[in-house]
């Protein structure tokens, strides 16, 4: 058995919901709140067989009471700034403050065709789009002849705001308007962007540090779930072929290494992506987490 860093017991350990099941995600839910898990997160596609994020977090969200729900990550430059303020306001009120906005800017041009946005300013409008959201949640009239916009979000100024991304405009993010960083990639290729977000957030004058979570695409099961979890897989990232280095871990062992891997890097949190549908793997992982 891998030897287990002491910072495990008091990381958190959060699921990354399946889409290839949508009547199953309610009792991955329940399943995943009766455990050990502290955040269900799930992805953001348009032109995909997958649920719309913000809809699916909302009903997770009235099916639990504490696990917290997390967009992992939206594809910001996709929303109306307006209108996801409202969205997001809503649903952190509704959840009793439960939810996490992950935010990225998107690498499929298709998922920009599709609803007639600008894909090579897509940085730019998350940019444009956080003193917005920033505004209308801090109660602050929309602009010059539009007042405040409610309701007022769970949490003062907003929900928790994670970033994701690899590039340095990313990173610049995390310190000018998050809350914290979320890292996509394996934990051998983490710990420089751990590193440089914690620089990025002193170089801008925060106090304290950036919250830190990692995550890690995995299966555990039996043969059958483990085929499932990689045709799924392999199906999400085929347009990105080439351009993006798909990594799943499948055995118990690998996923204790990569908790602990994550942990010995700071991180406060690490996601396990699940990607098959069977709902037994909630149980599985929790046992191996416990």
């Amino acid at each position: 058995m891998v030897a287990l860093s002491r910072r495990w017991r008091i990381m958190k350990v959060g699921l990354g919901l399946p889409i290839s099941d949508l009547p199953s995600l309610l009792t991955w839910a329940r399943r995943a709140e009766a455990g050990p898990f502290t955040t269900l997160g799930l992805l953001d596609r348009i032109v995909y067989d997958n649920p719309e994020p913000m809809v699916t977090l909302a009903a997770i969200a009235a099916a639990t009471t504490r696990i917290r729900v997390q967009t992992e990550v939206l594809l910001a430059p996709l929303r109306e700034p307006v209108l996801l303020a409202k969205q997001s306001a809503t649903l952190d009120r509704m959840s009793g403050g439960r939810l996490t906005l992950g935010v990225g800017v998107g690498a499929r041009p298709e998922d920009f065709l599709a609803v007639g946005a600008d894909y090579t300013t897509r940085g730019r409008r998350v940019d444009e789009m956080m003193p917005v959201l920033k505004r209308i949640w801090s109660g602050q009239p929309c602009g010059d002849q539009v007042g405040p916009i409610g309701p007022a979000p769970a949490r003062e100024n907003g929900p928790e705001l994670l970033f994701g991304g690899f590039v340095p405009a990313a990173l610049k993010r995390v310190a000018r308007w998050g809350d914290g960083y979320l890292s996509a990639t394996p934990v051998e290729h983490t710990d420089q962007l751990f590193r440089t977000a914690e620089k990025e957030w002193a170089a801008a004058g925060r106090a304290g540090r950036p919250r830190l979570v990692g995550q890690v695409n995995v299966v555990l099961g039996p043969q059958s779930v483990v085929e499932d979890a990689k045709q799924a897989i392999d199906s999400y990232y085929a347009s990105l072929a080439g351009t993006y280095e798909v990594h799943m871990v499948t055995t118990a062992d690998q996923i204790r290494s990569a908790i602990s891997g994550f942990a010995d890097l700071g991180a406060d949190e690490v996601m396990l992506y699940c990607w098959a549908h069977d709902p037994d793997q909630v149980d599985r992982l929790a046992d191996l987490v416990a």
